[in-house]
């Protein structure tokens, strides 16, 4: 082992010491969490919303207890081995130690904390966009054909975990093209490669064909709900936050594929970096899919400014760019993290307000950032839950019903009376099991439409009572009503089978 590996090793205890260390306990999962750990009972070769990668984690979660320890291992894990991948990046440039400890502060003291604190498939994403990218240096480095095999692999498994890693090859192929390694489009391996990414992704693209490409129904409803609230200004000032302390790191590898000589086969990077963001900006696209792109760019400019700080009066300047990461992080530990509790937010709203941390996906402020609030309330809501099934399953088979993915994932994650929670919303609607005839359902209601359900389906039942409602003040569930709707007076399994058919009806 080479010596400077003990100083990346320092760094990956590091990393994981942050990622266990930066979620206060008032903190519950998030709800996109318990989807996802949910999908590890239901193995299939596609979601509505993601593809399989991230369900065989959560199996493996699952094998291994389903704790919250193992939830958030596997997250700090993937963010462990960016840094690491990046390590390996800057010295397969020819990078000094300075330009590898640069890097890896700039890839620890960014928002990858935050995103690696989700399980969820983003922090696999980036890991393999940069992998991607990794391989494609090796084989200009070397002309081995075994790397463009190994980057067809690594875009294969990326597509099976998040498509957006499309974005880095549609980036990539007018990139190619704007400079002298269009000559990679001469090499018969390139094609035989795309053959093997086609061969690994085709049994997601099957199950997409055989359910109605839901894909599509689930893009023009996150464009209509969600992406129709994205500001390009926005967008743009994020990507400055995302890794503001070595924003000068990521300027300067930007700078040095353009100009610096030892990059100059590499320049395609530059123009990749260029088309994607564009991409992006033209399809209103959330800030956070295109941290994946980054990393990159912060080996190449750790290794440039490592040459340029060699020598003369720039060996001063190489302490600097060690503590700038460092000391811009700090005033972003207290406010994008949650490790303050939601009364201290409450009470401190102009230190989120100005990062734009409190505003949501609907475009407007709240009280606590929106994946914050999202954190917050499942527990309660599965005890109550659990609380009336207790006294309903005991006159016949009781259905609990909820209006969302989290509401349903929450209530199968936390409760003690082995509830199987279904929904119309997300993955669940595949997974309503009508083999038993249910006689009760427990309706867990949005508290938007809490008010319309006695009306709406009192009538179908016998007793049909508001038991009980989520008061945790900071969820963003909260308000949300639990209704207890006993001894059904119509066919309860037909009536569900006939509001699956009609949304399913809606993809095709």
């Amino acid at each position: 082992m080479k010596k400077d590996y003990w100083v990346l090793f320092l760094f990956i205890i590091a990393k994981f010491f942050l990622q266990y260390s930066l979620i206060s306990p008032e903190y519950e999962l998030h709800r996109d969490e318990y989807l996802h750990l949910d999908q590890a009972n239901h193995f299939a070769w596609g979601y509505l919303s993601v593809p399989p990668v991230n369900s065989w984690i959560a199996w493996i979660i699952k094998m291994l207890g389903n704790s919250v320890f193992w939830v958030k291992f596997f997250p700090a894990l993937f963010g462990a081995l960016t840094i690491a991948l990046t390590w390996e990046v800057v010295e397969e440039l020819n990078g000094t130690l300075f330009a590898k400890v640069l890097a890896s502060l700039g890839m620890l003291f960014s928002v990858l904390l935050r995103i690696n604190m989700l399980f969820q498939p983003t922090s696999l994403e980036i890991f393999l966009w940069l992998f991607l990218y990794y391989s494609l240096i090796k084989y200009f480095n070397s002309e081995k054909v075994k790397w463009l095999y190994i980057g067809a692999v690594i875009f294969g498994i990326g597509i099976l975990n998040k498509y957006n890693i499309a974005f880095a090859v549609l980036g990539l192929i007018p990139a190619f093209l704007l400079t002298a390694q269009r000559k990679i489009f001469m090499q018969s391996h390139v094609y035989w490669a795309a053959l093997l990414v086609l061969i690994i992704v085709f049994p997601n693209l099957l199950w997409q064909y055989q359910n109605h490409f839901p894909i599509i129904h689930h893009m023009k409803e996150l464009s209509e709900k969600q992406l129709v609230h994205v500001d390009r200004m926005d967008f743009l000032k994020s990507q400055v936050l995302f890794f503001l302390g070595v924003i000068f790191v990521i300027i300067a590898g930007l700078g040095a594929l353009l100009l610096y000589r030892p990059f100059e086969k590499f320049r395609f990077f530059f123009w990749s970096c260029i088309i994607t963001i564009t991409l992006f900006l033209f399809f209103k696209a959330k800030d956070y899919y295109a941290i994946g792109l980054y990393p990159l760019y912060i080996a190449f400019g750790s290794v440039f400014l490592g040459y340029l700080f060699g020598k003369g009066r720039g060996r001063f300047l190489k302490p600097i760019s060690i503590l700038i990461p460092v000391l811009l992080f700090l005033p972003l530990y207290n406010t994008a993290f949650p490790n303050k509790s939601p009364e201290y937010i409450v009470s401190h709203q102009d230190q989120y307000k100005k990062f734009g941390l409190l505003r949501w996906e609907d475009g407007k402020d709240h009280p606590l950032p929106q994946d914050f609030a999202d954190m917050q309330g499942w527990k309660e809501l599965a005890q109550k839950v659990d609380k009336e099934y207790s006294k309903l399953s005991k006159t016949g088979n009781t259905m609990v019903l909820c209006d969302n993915y989290g509401q349903t994932g929450a209530i199968n994650y936390y409760s003690k009376k082995g509830i199987k929670a279904v929904s119309f919303n997300a993955d669940y609607i595949n997974w309503i099991d009508l083999s038993k005839k249910y006689k009760n359902v427990i309706r867990i209601k949005d508290a938007s439409e809490a008010g319309k359900e006695l009306k709406e389906s009192g009538a179908f039942f016998e007793v049909a009572k508001l038991k009980d409602f989520v008061t945790n003040l900071y969820a963003r569930e909260k308000g949300t009503a639990i209704f207890s709707l006993q001894r059904a007076k119509i066919n309860v399994n037909k009536r569900i089978q006939d509001e699956i058919t009609e949304v399913k009806n809606r993809w095709k």
